[in-house]
């Protein structure tokens, strides 16, 4: 089901969410499949989008859905190593989608999450996209916004503004 999502100002964004157990699995599904329709349809309508966290569409708990660069759900994950190297980029979201913030992040990392089977798994990321994209799904968990982590006070920018001044960076992509 296409549920709406929550945009900045929310106090639903910046609550950390409640761990999920394995009993939980079936609400997880349920969760796992709206946020799949969700993110499909701002794809749909927006043409960008990679990744949604559960708070993003009022369920306060650590699950994660990403398409990209497959369909992967995330239950409880944890970035349990990140890189010394860190990296800028202007940093967006499906809950400020006209909004961009210049942010820091970890060029690397390492996840740790459970899949829908309940099987822990582990994902070494060495690319600066996926380790950007992982650390931003799994801040929402923790209700940090990408707003919090802008790297000065004049860090944020419309979407229009960098068009219109040909500064939009390729690897743009909400969420």
């Amino acid at each position: 089901m296409i549920r709406p999502v929550l945009l900045l100002g929310d106090p639903g964004l910046v609550a950390p969410s409640r761990e999920v157990e394995r009993d939980d699995l079936e609400e997880v599904e349920r969760v796992a499949t709206d946020l799949r329709d969700t993110l499909l349809e701002f794809r749909r309508r927006h043409g960008v989008g990679r990744g949604i966290a559960a708070p993003q569409i009022a369920e306060p708990i650590r699950v994660v859905y990403l398409h990209w660069p497959e369909e992967r759900v995330l239950i409880n994950p944890v970035l349990d190593r990140e890189s010394a190297e860190t990296f800028e980029l202007w940093d967006d979201c499906m809950s400020f989608p006209e909004l961009l913030v210049r942010v820091r992040r970890h060029r690397s990392c390492r996840l740790t999450w459970r899949d829908l089977d309940w099987k822990r798994q582990v994902l070494e990321v060495e690319t600066a996209d996926l380790s950007e994209l992982l650390q931003h799904e799994v801040d929402h968990l923790d209700g940090v916004l990408a707003v919090a982590r802008a790297v000065e006070p004049q860090a944020f920018a419309l979407r229009p503004q960098l068009e219109a001044a040909g500064e939009l960076p390729e690897r743009y992509g909400i969420g």
